[in-house]
């Protein structure tokens, strides 16, 4: 009943009062560094891959359930999952927890808050803060935190309930993306200049040369000449355009060449590769899962799948105390002092399948020893 209990009841997340100004990074908390929030930003809508891997882990956590210690109450906190609001993104627990993953992952650290209803003295909703115009620091013990937030002044005021701070951080409050700036500038460095050797050389241009004879007359008019085969040139050129085809014709030696036919675009495959290899080993991600059609046995994918779901156990041992103050809060918040646990999906069918036949072969294996032990131990039965 701590959350209720000798506080002024709010209305109004204080997280909202940060200011979000052009470049918020100069708040950062103290064990971040500086401007890595937007560089992890733009790092995710520069590169597609890391943007895709990162929403698919997110899909892929799977989802949950918060079960009440009380059977009387699970009925009542299944409506408040489904129902409480999130701010203008939308409503659902759910909501709010896919929010809270996407800026753990991404920026290392995620921050949110129980809104309370002054008047009802109910949870009004969830809110999901900026980690960047948050300050945090050790209280009275070291396992005590302080929250201080930027209001619209500029100065950092403390959060009078930090018992409704929702509050986690990767190993280190590190993100997962540290690391890849740097190998994702040599990604897009090579698409660059693909992109402006397509600009110069994938665009078909051509070379039109008049070479006159030896004759004084087609010295005399060679500029006029060359003046004229250039404007049919250009004529039969925008002809093209509307599926007119006309013939070139001219008098002397005329030569027609395309620029840049003799030079080859580097092959870029084998270096893409390898950058991309970085990224998704970061990311722990299956490569068939983006798209990436790279050579792979079953084994292998199956190995992969294995590395993805510990990845995908170990954000979700971080998210389920979260949850866990979330559920406790609105059963307090109702009159009782049970608790609740969080109860997860199972990431995959292939896990469930497995999961089918290590109970069926344990079933065998204690029907096997049962039979044993009625027969004197005879293995032969």
């Amino acid at each position: 009943m701590k959350l209720f209990q000798k506080r002024k009841l709010r209305a109004e997340p204080e997280l909202l009062q940060t200011e979000r100004t052009a470049n918020p990074l100069m708040t950062l908390p103290d064990n971040t560094c500086p401007f890595e929030k937007e560089l992890f930003d733009r790092l995710r809508y520069a590169v597609p891959v890391i943007d895709a891997a990162v929403t698919k882990i997110i899909r892929l956590t799977g989802g949950f359930r918060l079960i009440s210690n009380n059977e009387k109450y699970q009925e009542s906190l299944d409506r408040f999952c489904e129902t409480v609001p999130t701010g203008i993104g939308g409503m659902s627990i759910q909501t709010f927890a896919d929010n809270f993953l996407d800026s753990l992952i991404t920026y290392g650290s995620a921050a949110g808050e129980i809104v309370i209803n002054e008047s009802e003295k109910q949870i009004a909703g969830l809110w999901n803060g900026d980690t960047s115009a948050i300050k945090i620091r050790a209280g009275n013990s070291p396992f005590d935190r302080r929250y201080s937030v930027k209001c619209s002044n500029g100065i950092f005021k403390d959060i009078k309930h930090p018992e409704r701070i929702l509050y986690a951080e990767l190993t280190g409050g590190k993100s997962l993306l540290r690391g890849l700036p740097a190998v994702s500038s040599i990604l897009l460095r090579i698409y660059q200049c693909i992109g402006q050797n397509f600009d110069r050389a994938g665009n078909v241009r051509y070379a039109v040369t008049y070479k006159p004879s030896g004759g004084n007359g087609d010295f005399a008019y060679s500029r006029e000449r060359a003046v004229q085969i250039a404007k049919e040139w250009a004529d039969g050129m925008n002809s093209a355009k509307y599926g007119q085809v006309k013939d070139f014709i001219a008098v002397g030696d005329v030569d027609i060449k395309v620029i840049g036919a003799e030079n080859q675009l580097f092959d870029t495959e084998i270096p893409v590769r390898q950058l991309m290899e970085q990224i998704i080993a970061k990311l722990s991600i299956p490569p068939f899962l983006l798209g990436l059609t790279w050579n792979s046995t079953e084994r292998m994918s199956s190995q992969q799948v294995d590395i993805l779901t510990t990845e995908l156990e170990y954000y979700r041992r971080i998210m389920t105390p979260v949850l866990n103050t979330i559920g406790t809060a609105y059963l307090y918040s109702t009159g009782t002092d049970c608790g609740c646990r969080t109860e997860w999906d199972n990431i995959n069918l292939q896990d469930e399948s497995v999961l089918a036949e290590t109970r069926l072969n344990n079933a065998k294996a204690e029907e096997i020893e049962i039979r044993n032990r009625e027969n004197g131990g005879n293995n032969n039965v």
